[in-house]
């Protein structure tokens, strides 16, 4: 089925799910992870820069977000489910190896992807979340609760079924405007009152239409928060997963962006110094490139397409 922009949509099995995949392009692949709470959509713009440059852009819904499956359980959404769909999926589309550019928890899964399989793995740009290395001497949700506390949003997301009713009585829609609007650069906070009013009014920004919110709000409305949530959910059992992993290095050329107004750049305290002081550079020894869009926040891939796109291009393009 052909959509918007000639971008293609099909259905692959892959590791015991149906994912849903949006195409354009032919030529060296591409694969485009989304993070929360977006869709492949989110990829929209890089889609056809992309296509247009030569490329196949491959761009699937991950498990739990909108035509792809969601499986109840809060365990089906460990790093090894997520990287293992990916795995699955290029094997059905019998590609050996590609391009990656992740974003958010797309970058999370991305960086994870390369740790476990960097022969898959050509060059990555991942954007908003930097590569982060496992603490064998903290588990990431006290670390989290200790930092920002129980208000935290990733504290909330924790128990079952709470955050879920805030997100029903707020309304699919106005949680997608408050989230894809949020431009603080501290940290993000669900107050357990409420998170605001149903009926507020979130003034877009330019780079956000209502179509954009329409297409969006429609998925999320079929499929829920759960299954998105759940990779929240799953953050200590990822960290008892992946202890054989301490202190291992990713093996991949890459580039990391990110936005000087990204939550992500400031929070914890001490992310600017891991990025800009060596650690990461350590931890990534092929990291070729750090970007700090100036004015930018954590959407950077809708809010600056054609500078993301262009970032994407001047790297894959040199392997």
């Amino acid at each position: 089925m052909e959509g918007a922009s000639g971008i293609s949509h099909r259905t692959v099995e892959a590791n015991g799910i149906r994912m849903h995949v949006a195409e354009k392009g032919k030529g060296l692949p591409v694969l485009l992870l989304h993070g929360f709470p977006e869709l492949w959509y989110t990829w929209r713009h890089q889609i056809a820069g992309l296509a247009a440059r030569g490329y196949r852009a491959i761009a699937p819904d991950l498990r739990g977000y909108g035509d792809t499956d969601a499986p109840p359980d809060v365990a089906s959404y460990t790093i090894f489910h997520l990287v293992g769909d990916l795995v699955a999926l290029l094997d059905a589309l019998a590609l050996s190896q590609v391009f990656v550019v992740g974003h958010d928890w797309g970058a999370f899964v991305a960086w994870h992807l390369c740790l476990f399989r960097p022969d898959r793995v050509k060059a990555l740009v991942n954007l908003s979340v930097p590569f982060m290395p496992r603490n064998p001497a903290a588990k990431p949700l006290n670390h989290v609760r200790a930092l920002n506390g129980d208000e935290y949003y990733i504290s909330r997301f924790q128990e079952h079924g709470a955050v879920e009713a805030e997100f029903a009585r707020l309304g699919t829609a106005t949680v997608l405007r408050k989230f894809l609007t949020y431009r603080n650069p501290g940290p993000l906070f669900i107050p357990k009152e409420g998170w605001g009013s149903p009926n507020e009014h979130i003034t877009l920004p330019s780079w956000l239409s209502e179509e954009d919110i329409n297409y969006f709000t429609s998925k999320f409305e079929k499929s829920g928060f759960t299954g998105p949530i759940n990779y929240y959910r799953c953050l200590d059992l990822n960290w008892e997963l992946a202890a054989a992993w301490t202190g291992a290095q990713i093996k991949v050329p890459a580039k990391f962006i990110i936005g000087d107004l990204d939550l992500n750049y400031h929070d914890p305290p001490r992310r600017q110094d891991y990025i800009h002081k060596g650690g990461f550079k350590k931890d990534v020894p092929l990291l070729q490139e750090v970007v700090v869009m100036e004015g930018v926040a954590h959407f950077i891939n809708q809010e600056k397409a054609q500078e993301i796109t262009d970032h994407i291009f001047d790297f894959i393009q040199k392997f």
